[in-house]
């Protein structure tokens, strides 16, 4: 087994447990205010635990919201909540999936160019073989993971 499908298979495995999180969706005041409230700590509060005016509190409210607040700023803010940061990546399906669903599509699309020249010549391949060849060139893109697999217009 080549070493990208094992660490992607690795990973895929740690990932499945995050899998519940897919469907995730942040409070519509977001997180920071969520917890704040639930805790009843006030703004004030919170802006003396971080060291920080009560305006700034604001601030990040608001940034949180627009998705324009850092992780270094939302890791000090959960500490304060006494809460942990969690920010990571959860894959829609699996990262074997993904590679898969990239290589079909560029093979695809690279069959088609060989298939219009092939017709042209009066070589066109059967459906059958089609399919066949199709597999091959798409199990062959998993397996060398070109550089230009993911180059939006591959060729």
């Amino acid at each position: 087994m080549d070493k990208k499908k094992l660490i992607r298979e690795q990973l895929d495995v740690s990932l499945e447990r995050f899998s519940p999180l897919r469907n995730a969706v942040a409070p519509p005041k977001g997180w920071i205010r969520a917890i704040r409230g639930a805790l009843g700590m006030t703004a004030r509060q919170l802006a003396e635990r971080l060291g920080v005016a009560q305006q700034a509190v604001a601030r990040i409210e608001k940034e949180e919201l627009s998705g324009s607040v850092t992780i270094k700023t939302m890791r000090r803010i959960a500490d304060s909540l006494d809460c942990v940061f969690v920010y990571g990546f959860v894959p829609r399906t699996s990262l074997e999936e993904t590679v898969a669903r990239q290589a079909q599509r560029v093979a695809i699309k690279r069959l088609s160019k060989a298939s219009q020249t092939m017709r042209l010549e009066k070589q066109a391949l059967s459906r059958k073989e089609n399919a066949r060849v199709l597999s091959a060139l798409a199990d062959e893109l998993i397996r060398t993971l070109p550089a230009t697999l993911w180059d939006d217009h591959n060729d």
